[in-house]
């Protein structure tokens, strides 16, 4: 009777601090991009968007999906810790890749502090994009700053803001 106890306080324990983890991760949660308050670098990188973020390990799993400048739909997303590790992102579709991350084929986390973390974007080994990833204080907003390139090799800036629902 005893082993059932501690098995299952540990349990419990574990189910209740991954509770806590996720609600002291300010990034957990549904998404929405604001375009009036985003600044893309050229055409508009989607026409909506929704991001959904969960906890996962010590990381994330994103799943994002929306319509482009050319009223495409698109879903792509990954799964990461916050380990500089390479994840590869999913999808359907080249379209989606080329537009919404650069042509990019993996994407690896680094926690900045706790509002802020950095992923950067690899195709065949090499840098295509890195996105810093801000939520402001009051966990309404999330900022999305992308640096990366265009086709004719132009460096770029998107600021992309999502507000949280």
């Amino acid at each position: 009777m005893k082993q059932i106890l501690v098995v299952v306080t540990a349990v419990l324990g574990v189910l209740v601090s991954g509770v806590a983890l996720a609600q002291n991760n300010p990034f957990i949660g549904i998404w929405k991009l604001n375009l009036a308050e985003s600044k893309p670098s050229a055409v508009p990188s989607a026409r909506s968007e929704t991001r959904t973020v969960d906890a996962q390990g010590d990381g994330l799993k994103v799943s994002c999906d929306g319509i482009n400048a050319y009223w495409l739909s698109f879903a792509f997303g990954y799964a990461a810790n916050f380990d500089g590790k390479e994840n590869p992102i999913t999808g359907a579709g080249q379209q989606w890749r080329d537009e919404q991350v650069n042509g990019a084929t993996t994407i690896a986390l680094k926690r900045i502090n706790t509002n802020t973390y950095e992923g950067t974007f690899k195709k065949a080994g090499k840098v295509v994009m890195t996105v810093t990833y801000a939520v402001s204080q009051d966990g309404k907003v999330t900022t999305l700053t992308a640096k990366g390139t265009d086709a004719k090799g132009q460096p770029t800036t998107d600021v992309n803001v999502f507000d949280k629902q």
